[in-house]
């Protein structure tokens, strides 16, 4: 570890500071830098790439140190806050000029990963929440509040257990927490294990501003998280949050619930594995043209409702804008003149609001009375209330354009933000900015002409001001008693004369109180705004709606969705239903539609089919039409009946959470445990090939137990794919559970996937077929096929017995052009159920191949396992 200097007043300074935030990078001003120290500087360099230097490098112990220049500070902040750490920023409190002694320095904000403000294009349409959790005690659950620090939201809840904690901090997609006490081991546990970072507030602040935020909130334990959370914010921002809404209560049993496997499994709004939005369900619905609207979007889908008459009314909403083309299209171009309104409010609230962003603001306001108009053409029974939501703000809009300049620069203490006409002392300042420019020029050509030197030359700059430059062989030609020397160049000298010094002074005065009163009164206008901030959210509200609303409408029309209708009665009737996604990779023409039906008393539909015939799509597509339909959008279908769900549980692909300890099997087994104990009969539960990951017959045994308790007990939709054939005859002896499979031919050897969904049981799992069309090698099909058909001979003879009968084992492959009596004679020896102990290598490929789950595998992967076994075989 560095040793630490602390014999300069300014070291001393740094490290009272740095000793009040020891877990974060300090970032020190020093006039045009901010400097890192110590260790700070040591890990600083190595993070951010920069030059480690030292300070007091002559001194027995110099300090490492690494700077960054003040303009490009923000990169290197969210460099590191991306990285996982806290920065602290240091700024000098008063005008170097006028300190006495060391100039007075403090941190004026925390930046943490749960409280950046993030104002990237890529992040425009994603939310960066902070939660703060907290317990009373084990028996009464979790307090957990959320709020994001650029848009004001805040809101609060209680859950129950630490699942539920996870699950609602894996949809938020928080990166960090805070908490006033030590949390349960396991929770504390899987925080880190996600790389959520924890942070403690153990101090309550008691202040107007806490107690306006939660007055609404009438649970002692939300209110205490609440307080908890609010009080991280106002101690590391250490400024106004006025933009911050009131604390509103909410239940996760308000929505449907996806824990945060299934959330994964779906894709809803991430990709398995890319861990991009490309390829997801949001990727495919997102049509917004705002910021706020992209946001809004992914919250409906992480939320989706349980109330019939608000889902009615979106549809509502969405169905006359599928029908008004025009109007639709006429409203989407008027939105893309709308800004970021809630983190516009925002950064007006937080005080870093420039001109620009009032610009924006502007030119926001200004499209809505066309959003209006437009609006008032439709529907006054299904908009009418809508429309009262929408207020353009017309006196602020007015305001900024009276005040902003339409140049108006980025910063705004250095002049050029205010409209020339708003404030007549500032005009006098600017005339008098603007004439003694003027001034200086008829100044410089009567001294030419009075001097008889052309080269004489008035110009400034900040240490001497004012000043006449005359060239040294020129120097004879000036009157010594008017020209006064101020400063000395290597071939010139500069001088001031009596003149333009008193009108210097008078320049320099008018520039200086013009730029303090402009920047004054660019603080009104911004003040003023800011008093405004309640009606600009509710106004962003309304326009992000009417965003998705849109959004809806277009990919309704564009991809032939329908509206669904919603039932009670627990029947599901989909027509020609679709996986919206894989339809827009492969195009409508190449997708095959299939129907889904569960009558009232349906409970199981147990699907078999080969890998690769579109068994998982099929119960995905049915899940993703249900997440749309309780968004409010329309759905993949010709026709759509539903009930409302309250839950949908999937366990659907092969994963391991190894840095927990669990195996594939163990989570397999993890989620259908989660599914067994909380799926109620309006429930949905898809199970992908339970059973697999153990030996067979325990495999099939926990499936069919799996099934009997699900079709006994839990009583919820579900679809449940399988290779285990013998399940199929289950629909003998249980009445609610019923057999379909994926249609699929072999002809002349080739296996042809139909895709389509058709009643009763597979005949076959045509597995060796599709290890063939996966370009297994050719004498490895061959080989499978003679065990295949000696399993299934000697399956004949053994029924009768306890234990299947081993056949002898194969000695090797048969090397090409043996004559075909050969091939029967070995044929003959090669019987063989479980094991091929001679050949080891293939074994373990064939069983890698009976074992693999094709449907899980992209492409690329399926291309790289059949590389590896290639080179297995082959070695």
């Amino acid at each position: 570890m560095a040793k630490k200097q602390t014999t300069t007043p300014m070291m001393v300074q740094y490290n009272e500071i740095k000793a009040q935030y020891p877990d974060a990078f300090l970032f020190y001003r020093l006039g045009d830098f901010y400097e890192l120290f110590n260790d700070d500087a040591i890990k600083g360099s190595q993070l951010l790439e920069l030059t480690l230097t030292q300070r007091n490098k002559n001194s027995e112990n110099p300090i490492p140190m690494a700077g960054v220049p003040h303009h490009a500070a923000q990169n290197y902040i969210d460099i590191l806050v991306d990285k996982g750490y806290k920065v602290a920023v240091v700024e000098q409190m008063e005008n170097p000029a006028d300190a006495e002694g060391m100039v007075k320095r403090e941190v004026v904000q925390l930046v943490t990963p749960g409280t950046r403000m993030k104002d990237t294009a890529e992040a425009s349409k994603e939310n960066n929440y902070l939660v703060g959790i907290s317990t009373l005690s084990m028996q009464t659950g979790f307090g957990l509040a959320y709020a994001d620090l650029s848009t004001g939201e805040l809101k609060v809840t209680r859950v129950e257990a630490v699942n539920a904690v996870l699950n609602e901090l894996s949809r938020l997609e928080t990166k960090e927490i805070v908490t006033d006490a030590t949390l349960p081991d396991d929770l504390t546990a899987s925080l880190t294990n996600l790389g959520i970072m924890q942070s403690k507030q153990t101090e309550l602040l008691n202040n107007a501003e806490i107690s306006y935020l939660t007055q609404e909130l009438t649970d002692k334990l939300e209110e205490q998280t609440t307080s908890i959370l609010l009080s991280y914010l106002f101690t590391t921002q250490k400024r106004s949050l006025d933009h911050l809404k009131i604390a509103q209560p909410y239940e996760v049993a308000q929505f449907l619930k996806m824990d945060r496997n299934s959330r994964a499994n779906l894709e809803i709004t991430t990709n398995l594995r890319t861990q991009k939005r490309s390829g997801t369900l949001l990727w495919l619905l997102d049509n917004t043209k705002t910021a706020m609207g992209g946001r809004l979007l992914k919250q409906w889908l992480e939320q989706p409702l349980l109330d019939q008459s608000s889902l009615e009314q979106r549809y509502d909403k969405v169905g006359v804008f599928v029908d008004e083309y025009f109007t639709r299209t006429s409203l989407q171009e008027q939105l893309e003149s709308v800004y970021d309104l809630e983190r516009l409010a925002g950064r007006i609230a937080y005080g870093t609001a420039n001109g620009r962003d009032l610009l924006q603001l502007r030119n926001s306001l200004r499209a809505l009375p066309a959003i209006i108009a437009a609006l008032e053409q439709l529907d006054t029974h299904i908009f009418g209330d809508f429309i009262k939501q929408i207020d353009p703000v017309p006196d602020l809009e007015q305001l900024i354009t009276d005040a902003i300049d339409d140049d108006a620069p980025i910063s705004v203490t250095e002049g050029g933000v205010i409209k020339n006409g708003f404030n007549a002392q500032l005009d006098q300042y600017r005339s008098v900015t603007t004439n003694g420019k003027q001034w200086l020029a008829d100044l410089e050509a009567s001294e030419r002409e009075a001097t008889g030197i052309n080269s004489l030359k008035i110009g400034y700059n900040k240490v001497f001001g004012y000043y006449i430059e005359v060239t040294k062989a020129n120097i004879d030609k000036l009157d010594p008693e008017r020209y006064t020397r101020k400063q000395t160049l290597v071939n010139a000298e500069r001088f001031i004369t009596p003149e333009l010094k008193e009108r210097e002074q008078e320049i320099l005065e008018a520039q200086t109180e013009s730029s303090d009163l402009e920047y004054r009164l660019f603080v009104e206008v911004r003040d003023t705004i800011k008093s405004n901030i309640a009606r600009l959210q509710r106004l962003a509200a309304a326009v992000s709606t009417l965003d998705v609303l849109l959004a809806l409408a277009t990919v309704a029309e564009d991809y032939h969705f329908v509206r669904p209708e919603l039932t009670t009665d627990q029947v599901i009737d989909i027509k020609d239903g679709r996986h919206p996604v894989v339809e827009k990779v492969l195009g409508h023409q190449s997708y095959v539609a299939n129907d889904v039906t569960m009558s009232q008393d349906d409970l199981i539909l147990l699907i078999t089919g080969p890998n690769m015939s579109g068994k998982s799509t099929y119960m995905r597509q049915l899940a993703l039409t249900v997440v749309m339909a309780q968004i409010g959008s329309f759905v993949p279908a010709t026709s759509a009946k539903l009930p409302i769900f309250d839950q949908i549980f999937t366990r659907i692909g092969a994963a391991d959470d190894l840095i927990s300890g669990n195996s594939t099997f163990m989570v397999e087994m993890a989620e259908a445990n989660t599914a067994l104990q909380n799926a109620t009969k309006h429930s949905l539960i898809l199970f992908d090939e339970l059973g697999r990951g153990t030996a067979t017959y325990d495999g099939m045994a926990l499936a069919q137990a799996i099934i009997e308790y699900v079709h006994a007990h839990t009583q919820a939709k579900t679809l449940f794919s399988t290779h285990y054939h013998e399940l199929t005859a289950l629909a003998e002896t249980l009445p609610h559970l019923r057999n379909i499979h994926v249609g699929a031919n072999e002809e002349n050897g080739e296996l042809i996937f139909s895709h389509k969904i058709l009643e009763g049981p597979a005949d076959q799992s045509y597995g060796i077929n599709v290890a063939k069309l996966a370009g297994l090698p050719d004498d490895l099909i061959d080989r499978a096929t003679q065990i295949l058909t000696g399993l299934e001979q000697q399956e004949v003879t053994v029924a009768n017995e306890s234990e299947p009968k081993l056949a002898e084992p194969a000695t090797a492959y048969v090397p090409e052009n043996v004559p075909d009596a050969e091939l029967a004679d070995d044929a003959e020896q090669q019987l063989d159920l479980f094991q091929i102990e001679a050949d080891t290598v293939s074994q373990a490929v064939l069983e890698e191949v009976d074992n693999l789950n094709l449907a899980s595998l992209t492409p690329l992967d399926a291309m790289l396992k059949i590389n590896e076994w290639q080179k297995q075989l082959h070695a």
